[in-house]
């Protein structure tokens, strides 16, 4: 006998039987998915941070998420570009200039921070023994700057010192790239730059603070001088080329973590963080105006 409580226990299973090929389909196609994060931190940091999530990710897909620990932020960019790389963990320069270019993402998960804002700072240290206590001290100095795609370490300084009137390549003596946040910090703190750029959430945490508690540096031992305006968090992004049922199962596995696996989630956030929430690209419109207007202040530098 057939009843509606056996139709709709039959389409119940139908769905769910769809669901399971669907799934099963997209893993045979997908056997490895790549997970790549820019280098915020040195390599062994990155690593250290990022594998337990990458093990939790394996756990919650059914198929293996590989880490790959980009030399530069471009790396990320480029990765996707090919398809190499299938989830990218960005900046949010890094992330636009994505988008400028053409790379075909969508980003999916933000950043929060512990009090629940979704935004940072880009900030200028000196050493605090130094004599320098403003932007204007350091005509000539050395400026010491992280990746042409990082937002709070090259991007958002270079439009706040044009907004003070200042071309950085003519105004310091040398301006020096150094590939990473905590390679700025380094530099500053070996003499090899007089100030520099890096993020800064609050007093509690930073890239500094980082540093601090793995014992690579000491917080007191530099000062602020100049604090940008809020710049929105950092996304993940994924190929837009992955199917539908893969991509609605990575981003329920990131935006669940923090309750699935907490210490996973604390490893890369050093528990300073919320769980990330949703995020679109639309979000970044401001931070792509800002990369835009970058690129043509460097122009119009070289010209």
């Amino acid at each position: 006998m057939i009843n509606r409580r056996t139709v709709l226990a039959s389409a119940g299973m139908l769905a769910a039987a769809g669901t399971v090929v669907r799934a099963q389909s997209w893993k045979a196609q997908y056997p490895e998915l790549v997970f790549a994060v820019i280098p915020a931190e040195n390599a062994s940091g990155v690593l250290d941070r990022w594998q337990p999530f990458m093990d939790y990710l394996s756990r919650e897909l059914g198929t293996k998420v590989t880490l790959r620990v980009a030399n530069d932020y471009a790396a990320v960019i480029e990765g996707q570009r090919s398809g190499t790389v299938h989830i990218g963990s960005y900046g949010p320069a890094s992330f636009s200039r994505a988008l400028i270019t053409g790379v075909p993402i969508t980003a999916f998960a933000i950043d929060v921070n512990e009090d629940g804002t979704k935004g940072y700072h880009s900030v200028f240290y000196v050493k605090k023994d130094s004599p320098y206590q403003k932007i204007e001290d350091l005509k000539g100095k050395n400026l010491g700057l992280v990746d042409p795609n990082s937002t709070s370490g090259y991007n958002v300084p270079l439009f706040s010192l044009d907004k003070m009137g200042i071309d950085a390549e003519k105004y310091f003596g040398h301006v020096v790239v150094t590939g990473s946040h905590e390679n700025a910090i380094i530099a500053l703190q070996n003499g090899q730059v007089d100030v520099c750029a890096n993020w800064w959430n609050d007093a509690n945490e930073s890239n500094l603070r980082r540093m601090e508690r793995k014992g690579m540096a000491k917080y007191d031992d530099f000062r602020i001088i100049f604090t940008s305006p809020l710049i929105v968090n950092s996304p993940m992004a994924y190929l837009n080329s992955l199917p539908e049922d893969l991509k609605k199962a990575i981003s329920a596995a990131v935006l669940n973590v923090a309750t699935k696996d907490k210490a996973a989630f604390d490893r890369i956030t050093d528990g300073k963080a919320k769980p990330w929430q949703t995020v679109t690209n639309d979000d970044y419109k401001p931070i792509i105006e800002l990369v835009q207007f970058v690129d043509r202040l460097k122009r119009r530098s070289a010209s």
